[in-house]
């Protein structure tokens, strides 16, 4: 670390007009313009006209400006006025030429005038040998650093290299170079003379080489100019000896591929007059200018564009039929749907396609139904997905202004599908987002509108595209995150979870085989008896899809491989890719199959597998590994998941209900107790309850004391009105919210008023109102499958729920009584009073 010192005081002191700048240094012996425009600093120069011209000029040493002394540098600059120049705005231009250092000592203000005492400075000035050679050096330096620099007249140039008294040659060099004012006022404190020599040379250094490189920059950026120039007057000179020698003009902008593009292209009008103007514009252009790039790319893009080029739909009923049951299992409504479309648009082949919506739990299939839609109309599939998007241009594409703008996902669709009717899917449409940079949800009300979107405009395109041939089918989790101006355009097709059976034969059927084949394993004798899938499904999924089944048989089978490995077991080279599942497409992830597709049947086995035996029809002798209930365990661990049943015995004031979420239906365990029999009749809600939830468990409460004082229930005192009560609903790190628990709180709240239990395996849903009324709620198939998955035999539904049932699989109305229940009487009548 250097430190500078300041001259040494020594001179005699005289009081001088004052005035302070900033960013600019005086050294001695060098002279500069000053610019006044403060009235003080303009009556400090007048002071100092009407004397002997002196005036000290002081420096600020930081960001403030008031003249005080603490924010001034301590050494200044006495100089003498040469001229004073005045200018039309108030101020003046003071050329000051530098004499000597002068150290403030004080500052006086009198009569709107700044005065300083100021004491002269002197440094030492004798010539050494040391100091001689090091300025020598430093007059080479600045000779090397004037080289590169016009600006440095040639007679100041002649006097540094006949100067001999150091500080004056080291205050002349500063005043010539761009060091920063900081730096300035450290070389005007110093007084050694062997450091201000020194530290000058490394400075005198460092903007020499900065020097240079502008000097490099700057040559490289004229030679690439001319390299332009001459690179555009070689391209003229052949574009005329073409000419001259009657040969094909070159074509460096790609004019006439395009026009030779645009005469075969059935453009609509507006499109075509579209282009004749851009194209004219382009030849207009030079090849390497950046906007004949952008209007290139432009017109590509409308080149690209499949106009008026449609798919020709090929609409067999049976045929789709066929193909929708070999890729998904069951999905009854969805597929009468999808055909009742395909009878119409046999019938009215111009009719206008309905919006599609396909509501459901992941994994479900959703996805890959419009794959199968797409195939059976024979029509091209494009895909794109709206999870996470929050910029409208991201629909409506970017304007062209931009830098790297491009057309927005529907035009860019379009382009890859290569057809102006393809099937479009619009993939997880209730997860898209808004932010400042715009409402993706509103820019898709234009597409998804049948009556607007025949002149849908891109704002890169900035020409009419007509979508009303492109049948839009969009997917969802759920409906809720959905503006309703979006939902009212779309025909919602619900898909519901799979029950365990329908799980079973979606695995048997696609889901085995498959993995087989992505393993490497179909030609080896593998295969899960139906006990094992039945375990998976049970223990180690939780879902109302098929993927993480598909993802746990795929691990069982990882485990499978890498045992037939260890063994020695090499696949046999002759079995290909081609031989096994000849001319099907291969599904998607999600698809099912149909259980006609299902293999072999090996329920007969099952009593030979629970005890460890292996039937011998093996298709390979090499390798054999057949997966019963015993062998899950080994390939995929511990089992993941139990029952949501909270107790082996129902306790009073245990009560189970019923929930929807968007990954399918679940338990939902109520527990109430009694904490002071004769306390005050408060009541503690815990669970991260929403507030629709906790109005509920009010309600409950008031129809619950109504029903005890009505003698409903026999309860011998007055415990309802009294009893302080705590209602906990698991899991508690779970917001839960909604009215459909209504009536599971009452029966809960009842069921400890009375001290009676619930029946095993009973369960509920259901609104309830102040006067005990029991109102219909939604994702009934949901809740059911929830429960007949827990093995729940009872189930309570609102009376209004009653058309719900028939959307039921036949295997869950075999295995569950249901009660449709008009009142919290009825229910009564079922839970507490049956026989």
């Amino acid at each position: 670390m250097k430190i500078f010192t300041k001259p040494k005081a020594g001179g005699a002191v005289n009081e001088l007009p004052l005035i302070a700048i900033k960013d600019l240094v005086l050294f001695p012996h060098s002279a500069s313009p000053v610019y006044i425009q403060k009235s003080a600093g303009l009556k400090s120069v007048e002071q100092a006209m009407s004397g002997k011209r002196q005036i000290m000029l002081a420096y600020f040493s930081g960001d403030e400006t008031a003249l005080k002394m603490e924010n001034l540098n301590t050494v200044g600059t006495v100089a003498r006025i040469v001229q004073v120049m005045k200018l039309p705005n108030n101020s003046s231009r003071i050329l000051l030429e530098g004499v000597e250092r002068g150290e403030i000592q004080s500052i006086h203000q009198n009569d709107g005038i700044f005065t300083a005492k100021v004491q002269s400075l002197s440094l030492e000035n004798q010539l050494t040998p040391d100091v001689a050679t090091r300025m020598r050096a430093l007059q080479d330096n600045f000779k090397t650093f004037a080289r590169d620099n016009k600006k440095i007249p040639r007679e100041l140039l002649q006097a540094i290299g006949r100067a001999d008294n150091p500080h004056n040659l080291i205050d002349q060099i500063l005043s010539q170079t761009g060091i920063p004012y900081q730096r300035k006022l450290e070389f005007l404190n110093q007084t050694d003379t062997i450091q201000r020599l020194d530290d000058l040379a490394l400075e005198l250094e460092s903007e020499t080489e900065i020097q240079s490189l502008r000097k490099d920059i700057s040559k490289r950026v004229k030679q690439r100019m001319d390299d332009n120039h001459r690179e555009f007057v070689i391209n003229e000179q052949i574009k005329e000896l073409n000419k001259e020698l009657g040969k094909e003009e070159s074509d460096p902008t790609g004019v006439k591929e395009l026009e030779r593009h645009f005469e075969q292209a059935d453009l609509p009008e507006e499109v075509q007059a579209k282009v004749e103007t851009e194209l004219k514009r382009l030849k207009r252009l030079q090849p390497i200018s950046p906007e004949a790039g952008i209007l290139r790319g432009y017109l590509e893009w409308i080149a690209d564009l499949p106009w008026n080029n449609f798919s020709e739909d090929r609409i067999d009923l049976d045929e789709a039929a066929s193909i929708l049951d070999q890729d998904h299992y069951n999905m009854k409504e969805p597929k009468d749907r999808i055909l009742d479309f395909l009878a119409v648009l046999q019938m009215k082949q111009n009719m206008k396609g309905p919006i599609l919506c396909f509501v459901g739990p992941p994994g479900t299939g959703k996805t890959s139904l419009g794959k199968s839609l797409a195939r059976a109309m024979g029509r091209e599939f494009v895909r794109i997905s709206l999870g996470g998007v929050r910029d409208e241009a991201e629909i409506r594409g970017h304007r062209r202004t931009y830098v790297g703008a491009l057309p927005g996902k529907i035009i860019q669709g379009l382009k890859r599908a290569g057809s102006s009717n393809p099937v479009f899917l619009l993939d997880e449409i209730d997860k898209l987002s808004s932010d400042h940079r715009g409402d993706p949800s509103s820019a898709l009300l234009e597409v998804l509108d049948p009556e607007q979107n025949k002149n849908f405009v891109d704002h890169y395109m900035e020409v009419a595209v007509d979508l009303s041939k492109v049948l839009f089918v969009t997917t969802a989790n759920s409906l809720h995150g959905i503006p309703y101006p979006l939902l009212d355009r779309m025909e919602i097709i619900q898909i519901p979870g799979y029950t365990s059976i329908e799980k079973s034969k979606i695995a048997e059927g696609f889901i085995i085989p498959k993995q087989l084949k992505e393993h490497g394993l179909d030609w080896a004798d593998v295969k899960f008896s139906k006990e094992a899938v039945k375990t998976v499904i049970d223990g180690y999924t939780r879902e109302s899809g098929v993927r993480n089944l598909e993802r746990e048989i795929a691990k069982a089978l990882r485990k499978i491989a890498r045992k037939a490995v260890e063994d020695g077991i090499i696949p046999p080279q002759e079995v290909s890719d081609t031989d096994i599942d000849s001319g099907e497409a291969e599904p998607s992830e999600t698809d099912q199959a149909d259980k006609s597709d299902t293999p072999q049947d090996v329920s007969e086995q099952d009593a030979a597998e629970q005890d460890g035996s292996e039937p011998d029809d093996a298709a390979h002798p090499e390798f054999k590994f057949h997966v019963g209930t015993r062998d899950v365990k080994k390939l995929l661990g511990t089992r993941k998941f139990d029952t949501d049943i909270l107790y082996k015995d129902n306790p009073a004031g245990l009560v189970y209900g019923m929930a929807w979420t968007e990954l399918g239906g679940k338990l939902l365990p109520v527990e109430a107790i009694i904490l002071n029999p004769e306390g005050s009749g408060d009541m503690t809600l815990t669970g991260s309850l929403g507030d629709v939830m906790k109005e509920s468990a009010r309600i409950a409460l008031s129809v619950a004391r109504k029903i005890i004082e009505d003698g409903v229930l026999e309860v011998e005192s007055d415990i309802a009105v009294k009893a302080d009560i705590h209602i906990h609903v698991p899991e508690g790190a779970i917001p839960k919210d909604g009215p459909s628990a209504g009536i599971t709180l009452t029966t809960a709240l009842l069921s400890i008023f009375s001290g009676k239990q619930l029946p095993e395996f009973t369960a509920m849903t259901g609104e309830i109102t102040l006067t005990g009324r029991i109102l219909p709620v939604g994702g009934i198939k949901e809740k059911v499958l929830a429960a007949h998955r827990n093995g729940f035999k009872t189930i309570l539904l609102p009376a209004k729920n009653s058309k719900d049932y028939e959307e039921l699989p036949p295997e869950v109305k075999k295995a569950v009584t249901f009660h449709f229940v008009e009142d919290i009487h009825q229910a009564i009548s079922h839970i507490f009073l049956a026989e």
